[in-house]
């Protein structure tokens, strides 16, 4: 999408375009959306207070953020707020504002790029503040650090023939990045198809180990299951070129049910299944009912590895080399 067409979309999504400035009459509801003075994001806040703060902002529950806010028709608060500004508390919930500089700017650029697909004329909002999009949470969460890679790389977006690219990232890909079409389906993307990643060894997630009780899987199984009789061992299935489990068996009584990796990932908890980078599952020496699952990496392990970044950041990699290695064939520039 070509900026100006994000920006005619934008239009039609209620996205704040640039504006003069107004003040309302006193009998005027203000609609933050057509005065702001650049296009700006409309995030979900959610149910709570939120009161214009002196000296511009305002607080919602208590914390601080940029821009303004309205509220749609069930009362949610939703805050507008100037892409850059929003960027500044994203970058540092994103990644450690203590990483080297050159890391923060290429996190600065995929959480840029990330906004460009998520806004949408069908929603009274274009994103959450959350991990289902991106951390966001306002003044509070900011950094001199963050703040000053997002000016550093100020309107730089990521791409692939001259489009957005799928800017997506993950905490620490374990030694080898995920193939968009093997982790989400979809027709394969050329900067998407995984690459070995040697540089984040340092993650405390690089290598892991988790106890698992067979009652707690049957119980999160139970519907697959069902006719099979009481889990007896979970064994790895195949796997796909980046190492991670497509399918896991669930061994019962009576036969076997097979789920799907993201399935198994899902219904145990992506805190205790970290990602679906699987070598292991045994029974444990300790427990009768216990297994031990042994893995590596947290998340879904597609496009840039966080912790990849920093160690490449560490070694003198500019953010281009950082995005260019995680995302081959794309380039970094202004539309």
């Amino acid at each position: 999408m070509r900026r100006a067409a994000f920006l005619a979309g934008a239009a039609i999504a209620g996205l704040a375009l640039p504006a003069r400035a107004q003040t309302p009459a006193a009998d005027e509801e203000y609609d933050p959306a057509t005065t702001a003075q650049s296009p700006s994001l409309r995030v979900l806040l959610g149910s709570g207070e939120a009161v214009a703060a002196a000296g511009g902002g305002f607080t919602f529950n208590g914390r601080r953020y940029r821009g303004t806010f309205t509220r749609t028709t069930d009362g949610s608060v939703v805050n507008l707020v100037s892409l850059e500004e929003y960027l500044y508390s994203v970058v540092p919930r994103e990644m450690s504002p203590s990483w080297p500089e050159s890391a923060l700017q290429a996190q600065a650029v995929c959480a840029r790029t990330y906004v460009l697909s998520r806004s949408s004329p069908r929603r009274a909002y274009d994103l959450v503040p959350s991990e289902a999009d991106q951390v966001y949470g306002g003044v509070a969460t900011e950094s001199a650090s963050g703040r000053s890679a997002v000016d550093a790389t100020a309107g730089l977006l990521l791409q692939y023939q001259g489009r957005p690219a799928q800017a997506v990232y993950s905490s620490c890909c374990g030694g080898h990045t995920e193939a968009s079409s093997d982790a989400w389906g979809g027709a394969p993307l050329a900067y998407l198809e995984g690459v070995p990643c040697p540089h984040c060894m340092a993650s405390p997630q690089y290598r892991w180990s988790v106890e698992l009780q067979r009652a707690s899987i049957e119980q999160a199984f139970s519907a697959a299951l069902a006719s099979y009789g009481s889990l007896q061992d979970v064994l790895c299935g195949p796997a796909d070129a980046s190492g991670r489990l497509r399918t896991i068996e669930l061994r019962a009584e009576r036969g076997s049910a097979f789920v799907k990796g993201s399935a198994f990932r899902s219904g145990l908890g992506s805190r205790v299944v970290r990602s679906l980078l699987i070598t292991k599952i045994e029974r444990s020496s300790s427990s009768n009912d216990g297994l031990v699952m042994e893995g590596g990496g947290l998340g879904h392990g597609v496009g840039l590895c966080q912790w990849g970044a920093r160690g490449m950041g560490l070694e003198g990699a500019t953010s281009s080399d950082i995005l260019n290695f995680y995302f081959p064939g794309t380039t970094v520039g202004h539309e």
